[in-house]
């Protein structure tokens, strides 16, 4: 079975048969529980099934990108076969206070730790980053609410690649309603293929003890 394939099954396993979920019905951990397959018990993420770490990401852009799902802004492009699944995860979630219960719930996990899997020269990536990343990530890559951001150490660097490349490729940031998705689909034409990597060791580096 095709690797998509195989993340589409498991995905919809978790979903076969469930009514849609609402946050009268279930607190944020319950509604978490159709995710774990993917994206682990403590939310850490799994690159083996390309899921990314969701613990301690921001509830408000987590919010957001359910939403995003749920509208067809993400995830809509056919060819994106990873990011499709996530549409049929973002729909059972029927109303606002349901998204908002599980992004509150994911944003109250610890960070998780991250074993990086890219290699590329960091030194040369914090200037990259700072240059490029830093006035809206932050200089630590922690984010930035106000700026509608994401953390981004502490987040596998594959998935951090291969979301750099879908902007590249517009399979994301394309929608004309995606205002924040634009501007990053813009910085992600910025950088090569080297400096991505170079850029991807330093925030690797920031997660490291």
């Amino acid at each position: 079975m095709p690797h998509s394939s195989l993340l589409l099954s498991l995905l919809l396993i978790g979903f076969n048969g469930a009514a849609p979920a609402r946050a009268s019905d279930a607190s944020g951990s319950t509604l978490y529980n159709a995710c774990i397959g993917c994206h682990g018990t403590q939310a850490e993420g799994n690159p083996s099934l390309q899921a990314p770490a969701l613990a301690g990401l921001n509830a408000g852009y987590l919010s957001r990108q359910l939403e995003h799902f749920k509208a067809g802004r993400r995830g809509g492009d056919p060819t994106d076969n990873i990011a499709a699944p996530m549409r049929a995860m973002a729909a059972s979630l029927v109303d606002e206070q349901a998204v908002q219960a599980v992004s509150t719930y994911l944003a109250s996990l610890p960070l998780p730790a991250i074993t990086p899997s890219l290699s590329g020269n960091a030194a040369q990536g914090s200037r990259l980053y700072q240059a490029k990343c830093g006035a809206c990530h932050g200089g630590k890559g922690e984010g930035n609410p106000a700026m509608n951001t994401p953390r981004l150490r502490q987040q596998h660097d594959s998935y951090l690649q291969r979301q750099v490349v879908h902007f590249r490729q517009g399979l994301r940031g394309s929608d004309p309603t995606d205002r924040y998705g634009k501007q990053m689909k813009m910085m992600a034409a910025s950088v090569n293929d080297a400096e991505l990597l170079d850029v991807l060791a330093y925030v690797s580096s920031l997660s490291q003890p």
